[in-house]
């Protein structure tokens, strides 16, 4: 896991303590057990856990009990209260309005009136007075560049590009009209509408040698980080959504769709037009077709086509079979 500090991209409103959200909750809240009344000072998720944090579990895991002291769980299962496993717990009855109102109540970010940022203008470009970028990096013009950005050495950033909310590192190139750090798509099913956006207070993580092309979007996380892995290679009118992991020498051709979740590993290939279905992997050395549709894990040095994405031999041979009987 890569580590950065949350706060450097969003601005604690307050620090609360564990009682304070029990006030703050209010009618949403079932039951609580708070048997340490620590402050919140960050968002933990399944694979990063921190001190003084909260974290929101939907289901019951078999995660260790073991320094969770000053780690607040707030689940809508009545299971994982039950359990006995954490000293610090608050049952509730809908999780996702819980996550809006904790993280919209400390955190300022983008998507919430009390959002600010100071930037200042160079070359025709915006940038945030809290950006840190290398003085090797080349930006062009009509750029913007927000609070907590990091761009590395020797990284070219052309016209029209919005960065927020991530870490570029080193020899980076994006192309015009690209968006890098925007709001990953989190919402209720049950109540949609601008008024009911998931907050998202992750980043996205760009590491070395990667070129991204034009007009495409990298939502940042929820909580931890989007990533794309070094030596990785974007076309064209790409869509990254949050929380997707894509390892290093990825090669990703235009108008690829990959949805929310998804990890892919090292050295994969996708064609132009490929669409990934949210929480699957991929494996290393896989090759996947153009105009494919992959709905379920694909295991290493796999070669797919078609949807649903199935091994291109079986893929061929369907098409052989379709053709023999006229269709």
């Amino acid at each position: 896991m890569l580590n950065f500090n949350r706060r450097n991209f969003f601005k604690m409103n307050k620090v609360l303590s564990c009682k304070d959200l029990i006030n703050i909750l209010d009618k949403n809240i079932i039951k609580h057990q708070i048997l340490d009344n620590f402050e919140i000072l960050d968002i933990s998720s399944l694979t990063t856990k921190k001190n003084n944090s909260v974290l929101f579990l939907d289901k019951d895991t078999n995660i260790s009990h073991n320094n969770f002291d000053s780690i607040l769980i707030i689940t809508n299962e009545e299971k994982v209260f039950l359990n006995n496993k954490f000293k610090n717990i608050l049952y509730c009855k809908n999780l996702n309005e819980s996550w809006n109102t904790i993280v919209n109540e400390i955190y300022s970010h983008e998507d919430s009136l009390n959002y600010k940022d100071e930037f200042i203008l160079s070359n025709n470009s915006y940038i945030s007075k809290d950006a840190n970028i290398d003085k090797s990096a080349k930006i062009f013009s009509n750029c913007v560049i927000g609070k907590g950005v990091e761009i590395g050495k020797n990284c070219i950033i052309k016209n029209n590009v919005v960065i927020k909310n991530s870490i570029i590192k080193d020899n980076v190139i994006i192309c015009d009209n690209t968006s890098i750090g925007t709001t990953g798509f989190g919402f209720d099913t049950n109540k949609r509408g601008s008024s009911f956006i998931n907050p998202q207070i992750g980043i996205v993580i760009i590491d070395d040698n990667v070129h991204i092309g034009s007009s495409c979007t990298i939502d940042r996380a929820k909580i931890d980080y989007t990533y794309i892995g070094k030596n990785s290679m974007i076309d064209n009118l790409v869509h990254i959504a949050h929380n997707v992991i894509i390892g290093e020498n990825a090669c990703i051709a235009a108008q690829t769709g990959i949805s929310g979740s998804v990890v892919i590993g090292n050295n994969v290939t996708i064609g132009g037009k490929a669409g990934f279905a949210g929480h699957i992997k991929v494996g290393d050395n896989v090759v996947i077709a153009a105009l494919s549709g992959v709905t379920k894990n694909i295991k290493d040095n796999s070669i797919v086509a078609g949807f649903p994405a199935i091994d291109i031999k079986e893929w061929k041979k369907n098409l052989i079979r379709q053709r023999n009987y006229g269709h």
